[in-house]
């Protein structure tokens, strides 16, 4: 297992999978590289696929120090792409890995081809937060039912019940997470703030989100369409927050087929 060392030495565990121009691939809050799992291997098929253990999940180290943050979390992709030896990349980023992906195209522009940001947002104050009955469903004392509201927020009811009892759910956050690292995560995130940074992204940009989506309200993508120059966007109809998984036929081909595009 390849680990990269951060500027504070914390050890950054990754993986590579497939063949081809190299693609990042970044995951949500308090979740590891298994959030990729469902559909990794359809981009490894096509890309040269590189995902990683954010710090405080996974097998990557877990400080208990004030370092997480999405810039941070931007640094930590850099140090695992110089240890991987891949120059500039494509980057796709989802939930707060989308947040972290526009501070990597907005200060490492020269490690970035091209961006696709996927159910995310720029961030408080200019971003639309979640509504108080979310976050009152997120924060019931009852755990299998704040779990229950996290899965319907990820998926659609009809597609769960698909899946049976049993079934394995990588959205959720990583298990063995410690309290102190998912407590920074939370921050990281919360804190983010990419305004005045995204007219500065270069890289050509595709954001995408489900219209259903209460998780990370669907209004932030034209925000963020409109905010950073010449980016595109594509809403999938009745998808929610993991859409990339749930309604991988169609999300799927149509970040591969963006980045295949060569760029003017």
């Amino acid at each position: 297992m390849p680990f990269a060392q951060a500027a504070d030495g914390t050890a950054l565990h990754y993986e590579v999978h497939g063949s081809g121009r190299p693609l990042v691939l970044l995951s949500g809050q308090s979740n590891s590289r298994r959030w990729w799992d469902p559909v990794r291997d359809d981009f490894a098929a096509a890309h040269r696929t590189v995902v990683l253990d954010w710090r405080g999940t996974g097998e990557s180290g877990r400080p208990d120090t004030d370092t997480y943050s999405t810039p941070g979390f931007a640094r930590d992709v850099v140090a695992v792409l110089d240890h991987a030896g891949i120059d500039r990349a494509h980057v796709y980023g989802t939930s707060m890995g989308g947040r972290v992906a526009q501070w990597l195209a907005a200060d490492h522009p020269e490690r970035v081809d091209r961006l696709v940001l996927g159910c995310t947002s720029p961030g408080a104050p200019h971003g639309v937060e979640r509504g108080p009955e979310v976050r009152a469903a997120l924060s019931q004392a009852d755990g299998r039912a704040a779990r229950r509201a996290l899965m319907e927020l990820m998926y659609t009811p009809g597609w769960i019940a698909r899946q049976g009892e049993g079934a394995v759910f990588h959205t959720l956050g990583d298990p063995a997470m410690p309290p102190h690292a998912r407590r920074r995560h939370l921050r990281a995130s919360a804190r983010h703030d990419a305004w005045d940074a995204l007219p500065r992204i270069a890289a050509p940009t595709l954001v995408v989100h489900g219209t259903d989506d209460l998780f990370n309200p669907t209004a932030n993508a034209p925000l963020l369409a409109e905010r950073i120059p010449g980016a595109r966007m594509r809403l999938l109809a009745g998808a929610r927050h993991a859409y990339f998984e749930e309604f991988a036929g169609v999300a799927t081909p149509l970040a591969l087929d963006f980045l295949s595009e060569t760029s003017d």
